[in-house]
């Protein structure tokens, strides 16, 4: 099987790139740039192509050529949620070029979704759940699921939404919460701000998420939409601490430093039901 993963230097990118290639798939990672690509491990084992998929002279047919399955995981300007060209710009370039891959005869289309399309509702959220999205960002690729939904009636293709959740690891946002804790460790810091820490959250280690989504283009006929998640909600506190222990490091946490954001509810989390149906127990994650 042949995958053509955009966005493939990104956080998510890289290690679905590694996690393709551990399944014995075939390759062509699509970033911007050659020069990022060129420092990841897997540079030598695939057909690097360096294009930007927004750009409409772009010859998408040529780029998906010989292709079985599209990751489209590009989406520019993360982690600013708030700004309006995500709706203004990224979701009518995305459209555009996931429908010319259709047309070019992409019959399989993953795309990663957001959990934030499921808005400032509270709880464990499911795939049931109606969506109802408070930031352009989830407004954009909500509604790019439905513009993709209503394309599938002209152009039938298997169209495979993953709503990822709150993912960690290496190549991670350098701003995000546990890439913060880690330069202070490193820098031997006594204290480390934060909220108070009591919000529920739905957390995967990025190689576990990548390996999901891997999984899910294996299972070429699923159609629809699925939480990439844990199903477990955990407290941003017990995140920190379980991070610290891992580090080994006695650093003291200032809890309520910093107020609870207003974008997003105090607890939230992904049903992970389907996801385990569709992978099995048993799933090399």
């Amino acid at each position: 099987m042949k995958v053509l993963v955009t966005g493939a230097t990104g956080f998510v990118g890289r290690h679905l790139v590694q996690a393709l290639l551990a399944r014995g798939c075939e390759v062509r990672a699509v970033a911007r740039r050659v020069e990022p690509a060129r420092a990841l491990p897997w540079f030598d084992q695939v057909e690097f192509v360096a294009a930007d998929v927004h750009d409409e002279a772009l010859d998408v047919a040529a780029l998906v050529e010989g292709v079985d399955a599209l990751a489209h995981l590009a989406w520019p300007g993360l982690p600013n949620y708030q700004a309006l060209f995500h709706f203004e710009h990224n979701l009518m370039a995305d459209y555009r070029f996931i429908k010319k891959a259709v047309e070019a005869g992409i019959s399989q289309v993953l795309v990663t979704g957001t959990c934030f399309e499921y808005g400032l509702q509270s709880g464990p959220l499911d795939e049931q759940t109606a969506p109802q999205p408070a930031n352009p960002y989830g407004l954009a690729k909500n509604t790019l699921r439905l513009f993709l939904e209503h394309l599938q009636r002209e152009h039938p293709f298997t169209l495979q939404w993953a709503r990822l959740f709150y993912l960690h690891g290496a190549g991670q946002n350098p701003n995000s919460l546990l890439a913060a804790l880690d330069r202070a460790i490193d820098a031997q810091a006594a204290v480390f701000d934060m909220s108070g820490g009591e919000q529920l959250r739905d957390y995967l280690p990025i190689e576990t998420a990548a390996a999901h989504l891997a999984g899910l283009l294996l299972r070429r006929r699923f159609n629809g939409v699925v939480n990439c998640s844990s199903g477990e909600p955990v407290s941003v506190r017990a995140l920190v601490e379980a991070h610290l222990r891992e580090r080994g490091a006695a650093l003291r946490l200032n809890l309520g430093h910093y107020p609870y954001p207003t974008h997003e509810p105090m607890a939230f989390w992904g049903v992970a039901d389907r996801l385990q149906n569709l992978l099995g127990a048993a799933h090399d994650a």
